[in-house]
């Protein structure tokens, strides 16, 4: 069904959807955990028109009912709305991104116009604004308890956002625009997956692939064998500039071809090519900001966020670029002594960082990452290291559940259980990479949790780790293993939500405080109690030697000049996406010429050290959600390194401190300003000097 179709049609579309479709009623597994083993391709397409067609008839009639505005009949009533559509959707796009094929990719452009029209077709309702925003101006009148206050504001915030206050020709306008934008992020996302695919390194000789241990070979030889190319090998493309890969290989050539291959992608022209799908994204979203009244699309995404403004985001931004290139030069002066001492005969180039950062460690801390690797196996990390630190702080507990469906067969369920042996929720751990999955890591809801629906949560956690043959043991880098910390960080955001509706359910809170949850769990990878528990050998079962930990410790700063500066040029990139007009928007032709200008302006050109993500591969903010919001990772870590502090100041892993976190911050949601979280919680406005002195960068608070 179109979005547009007359209501009179909506009884028929609804009827439309057999009984039979998985989606026709909720699921009646364990948490209502989506029927996998029932759902086909064919299955979507109806239930998204039924579930689009439902929720509009719903919310016509909260709009058109006669009676004044309550509480219960009007902001209820609509987080009561759309639960099909919801059944549906959070299946789709958590497969688009995980698990997708080509029927989900073609139906996804389809829908995406049509379900930005759907939105649209609410937020922009003149009765059903009018409703929300009598509620909203007697708020303070209505008797309501401090949640259902929030709940009118984030509404009101939504509608107003979205463009309810517009005239008639200017809301047309703007339903152009944002089914055009949704439509471009839907190619974009679809066609870097393709380019990520189809830039993968092809090595016909194992000869050259010296430097890789075994297993990284066998995995290549894998991965060559799933492409029809047996007896050759395949490296894959991270989402990231560099690749794991670089660190290892010893052949010059050999790597000097991977980084440009990562570099490279979607900036040639063909099939691949999104140097027009970014420069088309960026020009909307800057005329659709000026149609709201904002001087940029920065402006109108901050005006939401903690940070308020592009003003404040560009301080601190500017606050710690030139120490962290600063660094990062001193870096590059030692990796240049280290070519130097070999006789290499070349001056530093980006391909060269890795391989000479590693062998530098290994000579100052005397270990490199293939001592730690035997010591991860990725089943004792997740069970006896990231599930054991929560135990510790939380109390939670965790059963494997091996009788639910699910999507993939990599994929692994637990239930979890509340101190008091109550259920909690599911938690789906999705880490293998493959060519169905966009890179990177993140984490998903297929059910968010909800009082009022009497829904808890299931939560999924996916990672990104080559898969190694049949047999053999997934042993991961000491970076993946702080990304599964870091991703169930988030997966605690949103087991522990104790809220009563859906809009303020979980980690529904502003994109630059999302982050600093999951960026706190990160601690507990390195905590000497948790790391005794998880690091051990995987034939062995032998504890990581002391001296190991203590060297492993010691070099945390190590190359962090290299990482906050790869870090703040993708994040001064984006602002310079997103802080101009649509007039500034450069044509595709000179999106290259745009990016290298953005970043010698900001002071962070450094060739050595390439952003971690370049235009073209810069998914965070043109395929959705981060867009002018790339720099939340960092702002985030002022309240995450404040916030470690404390956790350090109060005994550190200790079940009244867990219970601190979770009950006065984790399980509020978005029920609660974000900041005032943090300051209930911390007990003071956020202070930036834990971070610099983490980063090694304490100077950047005198320039």
């Amino acid at each position: 069904m179109l979005v547009g179709a007359p209501l009179q049609d909506v009884a028929a579309d609804e009827a439309a959807l057999p009984a039979g479709n998985p989606f026709a009623t909720p699921s009646t597994l364990p948490y209502r955990l989506p029927p996998f083993d029932r759902i086909g391709n064919d299955d979507y397409a109806p239930a998204f028109a039924a579930g689009m067609a439902q929720q509009r008839a719903e919310m016509a009639a909260i709009a058109g009912n006669p009676a004044p505005a309550t509480f219960d009949n009007t902001l209820v009533a609509m987080e009561r709305s759309g639960r099909l559509l919801d059944r549906v959707g959070l299946v789709f796009f958590n497969l688009a991104s995980s698990d997708t094929n080509p029927a989900i990719q073609k139906l996804e452009e389809q829908l995406a116009p049509q379900l930005a029209a759907h939105r649209d077709a609410i937020l922009l309702d003149p009765k059903l604004f009018a409703r929300v925003d009598a509620l909203y101006r007697q708020r303070d009148k209505l008797g309501l308890n401090a949640e259902q206050v929030r709940l009118i504001e984030r509404q009101h915030i939504s509608f107003v956002r979205a463009g309810a206050r517009l005239a008639p020709e200017r809301k047309n306008r703007l339903r152009k625009l944002n089914a055009r934008i949704a439509g471009l992020e839907t190619q974009y996302e679809q066609r870097l997956l393709a380019a990520s695919n189809a830039g993968a390194l092809v090595v016909d000789d194992r000869a050259q692939l010296a430097g890789m241990d075994a297993g990284a070979i066998a995995a290549a030889a894998e991965a060559a064998k799933a492409r029809g190319l047996s007896g050759k090998y395949v490296i894959a493309l991270q989402n990231t500039s560099g690749q794991p890969a670089l660190t290892d290989l010893t052949r010059r050539d050999l790597r000097q071809r991977l980084l440009a291959a990562s570099l490279r992608r979607g900036w040639q022209a063909g099939a691949t090519d999104e140097r027009g799908l970014i420069t088309r994204i960026a020009r909307l979203r800057a005329e659709r900001a000026r149609l709201l009244g904002y001087p940029s699309h920065a402006a109108y995404a901050l005006e939401d966020a903690t940070a308020r403004t592009p003003a404040a985001v560009n301080a601190m931004l500017a606050q710690l670029a030139p120490p962290a290139v600063a660094n990062a030069r001193r870096e590059a002066a030692d990796l240049q002594r280290a070519i130097d001492a070999e006789g290499g005969g070349f001056k530093l180039a980006a391909a060269d960082w890795a391989h000479y950062a590693e062998k530098v460690r290994t000579q100052r801390y005397a270990f490199d990452e293939s001592q730690m690797r035997p010591y991860f196996e990725m089943r004792h990390v997740l069970e006896d290291g990231v599930f054991y630190a929560a135990t510790r702080l939380y109390g939670i507990t965790f059963k494997r559940r091996t009788d639910l469906p699910v999507y993939h067969p990599d994929v692994q369920v637990y239930e979890v259980f509340d101190a008091d042996g109550s259920p909690l929720g599911l938690f789906l751990a999705d880490y293998y990479a493959r060519p169905s999955k966009r890179g990177g890591a993140w984490m998903n809801n297929y059910v968010d949790q909800s009082h009022l629906l009497g829904t808890r949560p299931v939560v999924v956690n996916n990672l990104n780790v080559p898969k190694p043959p049949a047999g053999q043991p997934t042993l991961l880098s000491f970076d993946e293993v702080n990304t599964a910390f870091h991703e169930f960080g988030h997966a605690l955001h949103g087991l522990f939500s104790d809220v009563t509706y859906p809009l303020l359910s979980g980690t529904n809170v502003p994109r630059d405080f999302v982050e600093y949850p999951s960026q706190v769990n990160e601690m507990w990878a390195t905590w000497p109690e948790v790391l005794a528990h998880y690091a051990r050998h995987y034939q062995t079962g032998a504890p990581m030697p002391q001296a190991l930990v203590d060297k492993v410790l010691a070099a945390q700063k190590f190359n962090q000049g290299y990482a906050t500066t790869e870090y703040l040029a993708a994040a001064l990139l984006d602002q310079a996406w997103h802080q101009i007009g649509p007039a500034q928007v450069p044509q595709a032709a000179q999106a290259e010429a745009f990016e290298h200008a953005a970043l010698q302006r900001a002071g962070v050109a450094f060739d050595p050290v390439p952003p971690r993500y370049r235009s073209t591969y810069f998914a965070h903010i043109f395929g959705g959600g981060y867009a002018a919001g790339y720099y939340s990772y960092i702002w985030s870590e002022v309240l995450d390194a404040d916030s470690v502090d404390w956790f350090r100041r109060h005994g550190g892993l200790r079940r009244e401190n867990g219970d601190a976190f979770r009950n006065k911050l984790l399980s509020k949601g978005g029920s609660v300003d974000a900041m005032t979280l943090f300051r209930d919680f911390y007990g003071a406005a956020p202070d930036i000097k834990p971070l610099l002195e983490r980063r090694g960068l304490g100077a950047a608070s005198d320039t």
